[in-house]
């Protein structure tokens, strides 16, 4: 699994982000982006930030490396904010960290973009879903002339229905996905060249190792799956279909 790392110090707020995120430092003298379990969305987005980042790498883009960070609530004494003392409280144990990159500005325009990176980074999004990775919100960075995906908590939306029980993989693999607001939409063309390649990379090993590395603590049970191992294999099912799967290809490939 991903490696734990003791929060020392809350640093600041980021306050662009709608579960208020937060700068943290660990142990590891690391400076992380801390997701915090006790937000909102729950650990079902910190599970979805994973296991997207995971698979990111598998396709051979670049995403800021994660950590499980041990949150001390005492931490929250020290912090004038009652909004992010509450936040702290709430999100004693375990929550997510995304390794923090100096330096790193927002994505803006495409003039220096490889056109295969850009490729890449839309088939992702279609294959996981992830609805936000638009204009208004590109969840890109350019560090040190890279380009770097960040912020996945939007993918994977079938898991949020999971609280009633494991739904059928099929529905997933046949859901349609929306191109029209991607920030990269401009490169749909170049999907079919590289769509063989991307999904051959995404094998069942690939699928599995992902879901490996996702905490069990974070896997909370749901009727019909009440393990960490059941979890994880029902999300390696899903992606497998989804993967077995063309109906979700934006139009342009069809």
């Amino acid at each position: 699994m991903i490696a734990t790392v003791e929060v020392t110090r809350y640093v600041t707020p980021l306050r662009e982000g709608g579960s208020l995120p937060g700068i943290v430092e660990g142990d590891d003298l690391g400076t992380y982006v801390c997701k915090f379990r006790g937000a909102g969305q729950g650990v079902r987005v910190l599970v979805a930030e994973v296991v997207v980042a995971e698979l990111a790498r598998r396709l051979g883009l670049d995403t800021p490396r994660t950590v499980c960070l041990q949150l001390d609530p005492e931490i929250a004494r020290y912090e004038a904010d009652e909004e992010v003392q509450d936040l702290l409280k709430a999100s004693a144990g375990p929550n997510l960290g995304v390794d923090f990159l100096p330096g790193a500005f927002g994505f803006d325009g495409e003039a220096s973009l490889d056109s295969a990176v850009a490729a890449r980074v839309l088939w992702l999004d279609a294959f996981c879903a992830n609805v936000d990775r638009s204009w208004r919100n590109p969840n890109l960075l350019v560090w040190h002339g890279d380009l770097w995906l960040i912020d996945h908590g939007a993918s994977l939306y079938f898991h949020h229905a999971w609280p009633g029980g494991i739904g059928d993989p099929a529905r997933f693999a046949t859901q349609p996905w929306d191109p029209t607001d991607h920030i990269l939409h401009r490169h749909l063309a170049e999907l079919p060249a590289i769509d063989g390649d991307l999904r051959t990379r995404l094998d069942d090993d690939a699928l599995v190792a992902a879901l490996d590395q996702v905490p069990d603590v974070w896997l909370e049970p749901v009727p019909g799956a009440d393990s960490p191992a059941e979890l994880r294999s029902a999300y390696v099912a899903f992606l497998r279909a989804r993967r077995e799967s063309r109906a979700w290809l934006p139009e342009a490939m069809s």
